[in-house]
């Protein structure tokens, strides 16, 4: 394990507080002068190898029935002093929600040529990965899109990105499965028990429902607004219904539209509806009931908006949660789950508290203030310039839970990249993989010697990440790569793989985002 070095920045006189955790975290006030800033840490190679061989898998069954393993506390949640605890875990650990999304027989039988080369039956670390990297270029592309005012196409337009740029042969999002991280929610009344797909970059919130006339395949049976008791629809009049964007109406009745731009969309009725997590009963929530839905949402059954907009689950809650929520990404390969909290309550004492950076263009993400990068204890000489939100909404660092690798503009990424190439001279290359272009043969090694990787926040704060968030494996048989990719566009994107393992923890009312103290 890493020691993470955690200094609160005031009150002075508190003793700073070392805990052995994936993380390595300091402020460069004067009280955190006292602690050296490490350079360099060991990565396990062996250990994370054989973690990639365990079974770690289990049923959506199972999940549900594990889930009381984590206390639910919704108490007092109407005086902002509660928190709702839910199980977060990562779509390659379920196995039925990643095996139910097969569109043709073509896939079927690539998905057994790989079982056919595992031994425990199951896909290879080397499939999951090449398709955790084919959704993820889609999903930058689609970002980009949204937040440069540009359009994702193939090659051969005129528009500016295109999602070759990302570094990946993509295929289309119909095969590979929407969302990387799941929750259990009930919906309606009595509840029914669904998946959703966790989302820090949307506004709303919307499941799946009857009368379907184009749905996708979902793990649990889909949702019938008929057979729920607190189910309303919304009217056109309804000020709830302004607040969406593309809202319509048809019959007197709100219709809302959203598309996802890599060809996932879902079309139908807004409605107030009655939510359950855990213990925790929450009513008038407006969600969508979509009864035309095209995507690739791995067998859940709908999407839980948790951006910064109003219509999200965050911006709904309002004075119940004081716009706060805390999560924690479950680390790849691991038996442990993440979890997601909900409330005041969930905020944790001994974080590293940053300004959250606010783009009126985009109030769906969240933007935090990076200003350097850092490899060996040695700060990169990257201007700080080219990580600026601008005055007109380019530019910026987005926290995102759907991306998987974090993303720089091309020059920052080049100068990040050559650094830690200069300072892994021993360790012996292989070639790119996918979207990475500086990888390792770590093949027969125990453990490896590498440079730390640190990012300078605004006001002070250096968030120094474990070992396994930025070098990490491929493929079963010891190659490791550097995981960050370059952007041909001025917008920065901290992903989840460098998220992981990490609690973050938003306070939106206060506009804060804070890293640490635990992990998951």
């Amino acid at each position: 394990m890493v020691t993470m070095l955690l200094t609160l920045q005031t009150p002075p006189f508190i003793t700073p507080i070392i805990i052995a955790l994936f993380l390595v975290l300091y402020s460069t006030t004067t009280c955190a002068a006292t602690f050296s800033h490490p350079d360099f840490q060991h990565l396990d190679v062996k250990q994370t190898l054989s973690e990639l061989s365990s079974d770690n898998l289990i049923s959506p069954s199972a999940a549900e029935s594990n889930v009381s393993e984590y206390q639910y506390e919704a108490l007092h949640a109407e005086t902002g002093g509660g928190k709702w605890k839910l199980k977060l875990i990562h779509r390659d650990k379920l196995v039925s929600l990643t095996s139910s999304t097969y569109e043709n027989e073509n896939e079927i039988e690539s998905d057994r040529h790989y079982n056919r080369t595992n031994n425990s039956g199951h896909r290879t670390h080397s499939h999951l990965f090449h398709q955790r990297m084919k959704r993820d270029a889609q999903r930058v592309a689609t970002l980009l899109s949204r937040l440069t005012n540009t359009t994702t196409t193939t090659k051969g337009s005129d528009t500016k990105y295109e999602v070759d740029d990302f570094g990946s042969d993509v295929v289309s999002g119909m095969n590979q499965g929407s969302g990387e991280y799941f929750i259990r929610i009930g919906v309606g009344s009595p509840a029914r028990s669904q998946y959703v797909v966790i989302d820090s970059g949307s506004d709303i919130v919307w499941v799946q429902c009857q009368p379907c006339n184009q749905c996708y395949h979902q793990t649990d049976p889909v949702f019938d607004p008929a057979y729920s008791a607190s189910y309303t629809g919304v009217s056109c009049s309804s000020a709830v219904c302004d607040r969406l964007e593309n809202a319509g109406c048809h019959a007197g009745r709100c219709r809302y539209e959203v598309s996802y731009g890599d060809g996932s969309y879902t079309k139908g009725t807004l409605a107030i509806e009655t939510l359950t997590l855990g213990r925790a009963v929450i009513k008038n929530v407006a969600i969508g009931c979509g009864h035309m839905n095209q995507g690739m949402f791995v067998g859940a059954a709908g999407l839980l908006g948790i951006g910064g907009g109003s219509m999200s689950f965050v911006g709904q809650l309002g004075g119940q949660t004081g716009g706060a929520f805390s999560y924690c990404l479950v680390s790849r390969g691991t038996d442990s789950s993440g979890s997601l909290e909900f409330g005041r309550g969930a905020l944790p004492v001994g974080a590293s508290w940053v300004p959250l950076v606010r783009n009126p263009r985009a109030t769906s993400f969240y933007y935090i203030g990076l200003v350097g990068l850092g490899v060996g204890g040695v700060r990169i000489p990257i201007s700080e310039d080219t990580f600026k939100l601008t005055d007109t909404g380019t530019g910026g660092v987005v926290m995102d839970t759907g991306t998987a690798v974090t993303r720089f503009p091309t020059a920052a990424y080049e100068a990040f990249r050559d650094a830690f190439i200069e300072q892994t001279g021993n360790l012996p290359r292989s070639s790119g993989v996918s979207i990475f272009d500086t990888c390792y043969d770590l093949y027969g090694f125990v453990s490896v010697r590498v440079p730390t990787i640190s990012f300078y926040l605004s006001s002070g704060p250096i968030l120094t990440l474990p070992a396994r968030n930025f070098l990490i494996p491929v493929d079963d048989s010891g190659t490791f790569c550097f995981a960050f990719a370059p952007t041909p566009a001025e917008l920065s994107i901290i992903g989840n793989i460098q998220q992981e393992g990490i609690q973050i923890s938003f306070d939106g009312a206060n506009g804060f985002v804070g890293f640490g103290p635990n992990v998951c």
